[in-house]
């Protein structure tokens, strides 16, 4: 487990570069890693930040940013609930939930023994929130000592590293299909949706399309 940890650690040296770009100090960036967690969610609230956003509009556009994370709540959440598992413990696990976690957790609770779920869940969840806060702030002090062109890189990190997590936890052809039409359509929903809707309105088609696509492959193939 601790390649996934390292993987999202080091795609979120980024954060450190965003925080820097907007005059921040590195505290920032790492206690944004803390508390928002997704990478977009941060790179929404860096940006706004750098554009003097009235911190309403901060707020509002990172929580609409991490509705697209709902479903992946309704996915882990039913399997980390015990007979007595509180309502309180579900709430803090669903803070977690983000690409990394999620994508490990469906591949790995379905296999576990109720008991052994939630305190896996949490110790893999933590591992990943502590790691990428550390790498968060060591990459402010990358993106002033290395040359431009690799500080630069450093903002690709999250979305190659996204990518590849989704496709590694792809199960059948209606998920390899919504990861396809998301890289056809991405380009579009930005140029002409944008303001922060982007994600959205290619999370409702693609992955909307994407389950149609498979909803009717099964009835045609029953």
């Amino acid at each position: 487990m601790t390649g996934p940890a390292f993987y999202v650690a080091l795609s979120l040296m980024s954060t450190g570069a965003l925080a820097r770009a907007a005059d921040l100090p590195p505290e920032a960036a790492m206690l944004a890693t803390a508390l928002i967690w997704a990478g977009p969610g941060q790179v929404l609230f860096f940006g706004a930040l750098a554009a003097k956003t009235a911190p309403a509009a901060i707020a509002f556009a990172v929580s609409l940013s991490s509705v697209r994370l709902l479903p992946m709540c309704l996915s882990v959440l039913p399997m980390l609930r015990a007979e007595k598992t509180r309502r309180t413990t579900l709430l803090l696990a669903a803070h977690f939930i983000a690409v990394t976690v999620w994508t490990e957790s469906l591949r790995r609770l379905p296999d576990m023994a109720k008991e052994r779920r939630l305190p896996f869940f949490f110790g893999f969840a933590l591992t990943c929130v502590g790691l990428t806060t550390l790498t968060s702030g060591l990459g402010y002090w990358l993106t002033a000592a290395l040359p431009a062109p690799l500080a630069g890189g450093l903002m690709t990190l999250s979305p190659f590293y996204f990518l590849a997590a989704t496709a590694r936890a792809a199960r059948d052809g209606s998920d390899w299909i919504a990861i396809g039409a998301g890289l056809a359509l991405a380009p579009l929903t930005q140029a002409f949706v944008g303001g922060g809707f982007d994600l959205l309105v290619l999370a409702v088609v693609g992955g909307g399309g994407a389950w149609l696509a498979s909803f009717y492959a099964r009835r045609v193939v029953a």
